[in-house]
């Protein structure tokens, strides 16, 4: 049963939101080839041929993130054993006493490392995580003041054992890193802007790569790995295991979905930053995982987050008056204080979301 404990109420869902014994498996979610860019280090090229299957790549990704909001991607140029590597090390690492574990414990001070008891939508998730930042330090907002302008460093904390965790993890992140921002460039094309519309966004990047560990549940019926919720960043690139867990909710009629793990695959979700940024030409899709009684499973996702000093408001090329814009302004790095905070204090409302920046039409 892992390190959780016993199975309290704290873990129970609302009837409304437990998993269905047999949810339906996602059809024709879109599987996108990156061969035509594996081997390059941006989407620009100076070949026709290269050109012409680009301009392809970019219509699929474009129809994906407007008519899914995430989509699968294979020869995306990361190597297979990377991804053994760190799955590998994971593995080892939650396979520790929890007295090991909580050596590299998160808290309100050190908020990266290894937690046991995250809640989502109020309600405690059945997992494990072990959270590390793609900067080292990351630069982070000090306060939820929007006048206070004074900063903060996260440091990640790296366990002792297993022996190559850190060297391990820092490597899956510079490859996954790269293939982040060609989906971005891809991104960018596909709205008619240009390939590297996005990079000033990322100079003092805020992401974060998180290990995440599912053991059996007893009571799968009841709880889930982690409740339904869009992720609040700009994309998502997760690997998961052959396990499978992940359910996606349709959008023509609300239904949870199962996504069928592919081999090799990372799957490619939009965030609500990407939605406010689009004006919400491509909208976040809500997610959440199921859990099983016999097997445990692992995931990680690796979460593309701005500069902490980032306005996030419609971009100006996407806005006129036919498309005037949705959002108001927020500043990411106070937004995403405020959602940390959550961590650690069990609210009895709904944390910060990006609806509360709504302009009403």
């Amino acid at each position: 049963m892992g390190d959780l404990g016993e199975f309290d109420s704290s873990f129970i869902q609302a009837l409304e939101h437990r998993p269905k014994p047999n949810a339906t498996e996602a059809q024709g979610i879109p599987l996108i080839d990156l061969s035509p860019i594996s081997c390059h280090e941006d989407v620009e090229t100076n070949s026709e041929t290269d050109a012409a299957s680009i301009e392809e790549l970019v219509k699929q990704v474009g129809s994906a993130c407007k008519n899914w909001g995430f989509f699968q991607v294979i020869n995306h140029g990361v190597p297979l054993d990377r991804r053994q590597r760190i799955e590998a090390v994971a593995r080892e690492f939650f396979a520790q006493s929890l007295e090991e574990k909580r050596r590299v414990k998160r808290d309100e001070v050190k908020i990266m490392g290894y937690y046991d008891r995250e809640h989502t939508k109020n309600v405690r998730d059945w997992k494990e995580v072990f959270d590390f930042g793609v900067e080292d330090p990351t630069l982070v907002a000090a306060s939820t003041d929007p006048d206070d302008d004074s900063v903060a460093y996260w440091t990640n904390q790296w366990p002792e054992y297993p022996p190559k965790f850190r060297e391990t993890c820092e490597e899956y992140t510079r490859d996954v890193g790269k293939l982040i921002m060609k989906l971005m460039e891809l991104i960018a094309l596909s709205l008619g802007l240009q390939a590297k519309r996005f990079h000033e966004y990322f100079k003092d990047q805020t992401s974060t790569i998180r290990l995440n560990y599912y053991p059996p549940c007893p009571s799968p019926e009841l709880a889930l790995g982690v409740g339904r919720h869009r992720d609040n960043g700009v994309l998502t690139v997760l690997a998961q295991d052959e396990v499978g867990g992940l359910q996606v909710k349709r959008r023509t009629d609300g239904e949870w979905i199962g996504v069928k793990p592919t081999p090799g695959a990372f799957i490619i979700n939009v965030g609500d930053i990407m939605q406010v940024w689009t004006n919400e030409a491509y909208r976040s899709a809500e997610h959440r995982v199921v859990v099983n009684s016999v097997k445990e499973r692992l995931s990680i996702p690796f979460f593309l987050n701005p500069a902490h000093y980032t306005e996030v408001k419609p971009l100006e090329e996407l806005i006129d008056e036919e498309h005037p814009p949705k959002y108001g302004p927020y500043v990411w790095g106070k937004f995403q204080v405020i959602r940390k905070r959550s961590n650690f204090i069990k609210l009895n409302v709904d944390n910060i979301q990006i609806d509360d920046f709504r302009i009403a039409p």
